[in-house]
């Protein structure tokens, strides 16, 4: 007869399942939740209400089989139970256990438990084997003298105080006595099959035929009170068991994490002793080489469920759990490193800055100086708002992997010219001659070979530098912009480097010049990486989507060329954002992925998904944020909500826990949700062809929200307003849009000839004649009618003054959105979708119109990105790691606090 406890693996648990952690939530108490099945910003289903709480429900089979927090079956009760051990309050020095996340109880249906009982009995590939119960196998017994009944009470008190306060809690933070097991005496050694373990021995436990076997530390033995005799391992996760799963390709084979889950399984899982070595953050490379060959398997990281957490061992550890945390501690003050000096920041696919531009402002709000030193983006007009905004700034126009590219030349360059010292060989186009021989040769004429004009022209100064085909001839490489002696500014050329062979000295001297003004980042250089590579690869709009392999989708490409750049530069943090889509498509198949990279890296990394509205603005825009720390650093924390929000949306169940949010049943005090009204109802009124970039405001502000986004630079009030204009609509829409009723939750649907049915889809009214526009079109078209599928209430959609706006978006046409004004006949305007996603008054855009709108709708809301950065400071200051997810400041923080701009 099996037993009833079976024993469970990291492998046997998918990282996915919401029970991994209490259930989280944004706001104070049970809210009601919208939770549209949307697979993209552009494109969501109506709001389904629900209420985000506890989560019961019912577990397959695969899900009873693959369950996340090792649970067992309990056959007595019909259910799931996840089991964990209590901290020992007073910890022996050689054995020290680990607190495990909280979690819930699965409920199973009773029509299902038939089913779920047999199939866990027929899949010994997720449970160990058992020997007969009540047969005492002479090969697997405890070993050695009893632990003294007083010291094993005060070392593993829950195994003793049965039904008492301090017994264990089951994974749903209820009273879990009667399933914890007693016990009645403990060991400190076990022999089976010959072998001894010890406490703190590592093993390998009996996994499926033909499957690994799981990996573990053995932290307690005991007898039960029914006489079974069990050890606690606390489990050791393979990359390919954590979140990151099927892309643990670059991830070492030997290399394991050590995580905070342990249960108890029975002694005759064990099957050998193993080596497992940890590694340090502080460990010399020769001390790392040397643990890898002489070892079965070492680990330099934890891995924690909640955000799905790589964290380094703590630089002092010798042992591989501290007595109070496996988390690391707080830094002496001696440690702390200095964050006075300036940090240099570099945003990828920067858009107009608005990432960027929240981190510095959150940094220096929390006494850390980072400065935007270089940014790139393809998108020219974005780049020029970023230079207006931040001249500070070298901006750059161009392709990430030109980007890329470029920065590899540059290296080869620096070390052509004697600037750095580096393996890199030197540039094989440029041969730099001897000081003496330049002397010589000072009065010959430097010719650039080009003889275009039938003359010679001579290199007056090299002016830019860029990785691509400026000339548009097809022959991408490396290119310098010449300015020629004699001539304009007009006569500016790119040239190849091969084409200036007979100019290294300018080239030199651009070089030398280039390096000492940090005119591109080196290896070392860079404090910060952030950005948001672009994946239309994944957009629900893309009918052709590749679930199979999305990252062979040029569309998605740009992921593997962030982290490729991150490899290359080795910033001392990274921050990724992106939209919801990439755990959503293909079952998180990009996430992983860049999880994957980061950690294969040497990266300590973390997930979190953080709406925009719960930090203070008046829209939902659910985002990931995935944070990457180099060994040596403390990873930053996510900041929790400080205002209550309405939850859109569907998150996928195995990421459930990446919201960041308090957990249920924290007293919380957040601030009241934004609404439309908070944000916009200061704004002078402007008609549907308003031409004017700047304006006088009208109204004084109405709301905290804008004084707030009023402030200047200088901390005072701003006078003048810009791009408070909107995208004119053409003459058909424009007299739609005024038919429009100027009441909440007006759309089509108010027009004359449409009819709502019982289900809530439109169809035509029989008994009314169709109404033509003075064009000729239809009043209403029937594109409207036929949106997702009749049931959709959005095209000619007008949003109220006590709403939330779900996301903007990068588009302005009020076709299938809800975007037309509360009381005037347009949409809204560049500057009004600016204030939605937290841009200060003060910040001003370029380029046509609709290239304003995509700058907007594409930027990280200001308010996340400075809540980061607040909290990337706490990191860079060493005190981040060892403290709660922080709450941000009452005063946080004002647009005074700028980036200091260089002079």
């Amino acid at each position: 007869m099996p037993s009833k406890r079976k024993a469970t693996s990291p492998a046997s648990k998918p990282e996915s399942s919401s029970a991994s952690r209490k259930s989280k939530r944004l706001a104070a108490k049970p809210d009601p939740v919208v939770a549209p099945p949307a697979d993209s910003d552009f494109e969501e289903s109506e709001p389904v209400l629900s209420t985000k709480k506890k989560s019961t429900r019912r577990t397959t089979e695969k899900e009873a089989v693959d369950s996340q927090s090792k649970r067992r079956a309990v056959e007595n009760s019909g259910s799931f139970v996840a089991e964990k051990t209590e901290p020992d309050p007073d910890p022996d020095p050689e054995v020290e256990d680990c607190a495990v996340e909280s979690d819930f109880i699965e409920e199973v249906d009773e029509t299902e438990h038939g089913t779920l009982k047999k199939s866990l009995a027929a899949s010994p590939s997720k449970r160990k084997p058992k020997r007969g119960e009540n047969v005492k196998d002479e090969e697997c017994v405890l070993y050695g003298e009893p632990v003294p009944d007083a010291e094993a009470r005060q070392r593993w008190p829950h195994r003793y105080n049965r039904g008492k306060a301090n017994g264990t809690k089951s994974l749903n933070g209820q009273d879990d006595s009667d399933q914890q097991l007693q016990a009645k005496c403990h060991f400190t050694q076990a022999s089976v099959d010959g072998q001894i373990y010890c406490l703190e021995d590592d093993a390998h436990v009996k996994a499926a035929d033909g499957e690994e076997d799981y990996i573990c530390k053995i932290v307690e033995f005991f007898e039960a009170v029914d006489g079974m005799q069990y050890f606690t391992a606390q489990w050791f996760y393979r990359a390919k068991d954590t979140v990151i799963k099927s892309h643990d390709q670059f991830i070492d084979k030997k290399r394991v994490f050590l995580s905070e889950i342990m249960d108890d399984n029975p002694i005759d899982c064990l099957v050998i002793k193993l080596k497992i070595v940890p590694v340090p953050s502080n460990a010399t490379l020769q001390f790392k080489e040397n643990a890898k060959s002489n070892c079965d398997f070492y680990y330099d990281m934890m891995y924690l469920l909640p955000y799905s957490s790589f964290l380094s061992l703590p630089p002092d550890s010798s042992s591989p759990v501290s007595s109070s945390s496996t988390i690391s501690s707080d830094t002496d003050a001696g440690e702390v490193k200095e964050h006075n000096l300036e940090k240099k920041l570099l945003d990828l696919y920067s858009g107009c800055g608005a990432m960027s531009t929240g981190l510095c402002l959150g940094a220096n709000s929390n006494g850390v100086k980072l400065v935007t030193k270089w940014a790139v983006d393809l998108n020219s007009f974005a780049c020029d708002s970023l230079r207006l905004n931040h001249p500070e700034t070298q901006v750059r126009n161009e392709y990430a992997s030109d980007f890329l590219s470029l920065l590899k030349e540059w290296m080869q360059l620096c070390s052509s010219c004697s600037l750095v010292k580096s393996s890199v060989p030197p540039h094989p186009h440029l041969k730099v001659i001897d000081e003496v021989e330049e002397d010589e040769n000072a009065d010959e004429s430097e010719d650039s070979g080009d003889d275009k004009r039938g003359e010679n022209f001579e290199v007056e100064e090299l002016l830019e530098v860029c990785y691509g085909d400026p000339n548009a001839v097809k022959k991408p490489g490396l290119y310098f912009k010449v300015h020629w002696q004699g001539y304009g500014p007009e006569e500016d050329t790119w040239e190849p480097i091969d084409g200036l062979s007979e100019c290294p000295k300018k080239i030199k001297e651009f070089v030398t010049k280039g390096f000492k003004a940090n005119l591109l980042p080196l290896p070392g250089d860079v404090d910060v990486i952030c950005g948001g590579p672009p994946c239309q690869g994944i957009s629900g709009f893309n009918r052709f989507r590749n679930k199979e392999n999305p990252l062979e989708d040029p569309k998605n490409q740009q992921l593997d060329v962030f982290m490729d750049i991150v490899d290359f530069l080795k910033p001392r943090f990274v921050l990724m954002e992106n939209v919801v889509d990439l755990i959503k498509f293909s079952n998180g198949f990009l996430g992983r992925y860049a999880l994957g990279r980061l950690v294969g890296m040497n990266y300590q990394a973390r997930m979190g998904m953080m709406a925009a509205g719960a930090y203070g603005l008046p829209q939902f825009r659910m985002r990931v944020f995935m944070w990457g720390a180099l060994s040596s650093e403390k990873l930053p924390q996510y900041p929790l909500p400080t205002h209550k929000v309405i939850v859109r949306g569907v998150i996928p169940t195995e990421f459930e826990s990446n919201t960041v949010a308090f957990d249920e049943g924290q007293e919380l005090e957040l601030k009241k949700e934004l609404f439309l009204g908070d944000a916009l109802s200061d704004l002078p009124s402007v008609e549907n062809n308003e031409q004017r970039d700047e304006m006088i405001y009208t109204n004084e502000p109405k709301s905290d929200f804008q004084h707030f986004i009023r402030l200047g630079r200088d901390g005072a009030l701003g006078s003048v307003l810009y791009d408070h204009r909107p995208l004119q609509l053409n003459d058909d829409d424009y007299q739609r849009v005024c038919q429009i009723p100027k009441r909440k939750g007006a759309n089509f649907r108010d027009l004359p000839g449409v009819r709502v049915r019982s289900d809530n889809k439109v169809e035509w009214d029989p008994d009314v004649e169709r109404v033509k526009l003075p064009s000729g079109k239809p009043l209403v078209p029937d594109y409207a009618m036929s949106f997702v599928g009749g049931s959709s209430t959005k095209p000619f959609g007008r949003l109220w003054w006590d709403e939330t706006v779900p996301t903007v978006v990068t588009r302005a046409e009020p076709h299938n959105q809800t975007i037309i004004h509360p009381h005037q006949n347009r949409v809204l305007t560049i500057r009004e979708n600016a204030r939605l996603q937290g841009f200060p008054d003060y910040y001003k855009l370029t380029g046509p119109i609709k290239e304003r709108y995509i700058q907007v709708g594409n930027a990280v809301a200001v308010p996340v990105a400075r809540a980061l950065g607040y909290s990337l400071a706490m990191a860079m200051k060493g005190s981040s790691e060892g403290k709660p997810l922080m709450s941000l400041p009452d005063n946080f923080p004002s647009h005074a606090e700028q980036i200091e701009v260089s002079q």
